[in-house]
């Protein structure tokens, strides 16, 4: 009868620690689901603030571009001016 008790407790611990171990490995993969989930949502989040970052930067150079345009066509016409200036003031100097 002792060893009856002996190995009743046995199998006994061994259901024990099979169940307390599938129990534990249950919450364990919900948790790791649920970081994962986190982490997703976590890169959807920054992936967007990427898109949004992108679309500005192009607006940006496209701004630059037009800018530099208009600081060429502005000098051009500064040019022009001194040109035409250099000229008034050489038959104002030739007149007087």
């Amino acid at each position: 009868m002792t060893v009856e008790v002996g190995v009743l407790i046995s199998i006994t611990s061994v259901i024990i620690a099979i169940l307390a171990y599938s129990l534990n490995k249950s919450k364990v993969i919900k948790s790791d689901g649920r970081e994962s989930a986190e982490l997703k949502a976590e890169l959807g989040y920054i992936r967007r603030g990427v898109d949004d970052i992108k679309i500005d930067l192009k607006a940006s150079e496209k701004q630059m571009q037009h800018l530099g345009e208009r600081v060429t066509r502005v000098e051009e016409s500064n040019k022009s001016l001194h040109k035409r200036v250099d000229k008034i003031e050489e038959k104002v100097g030739n007149g007087e």
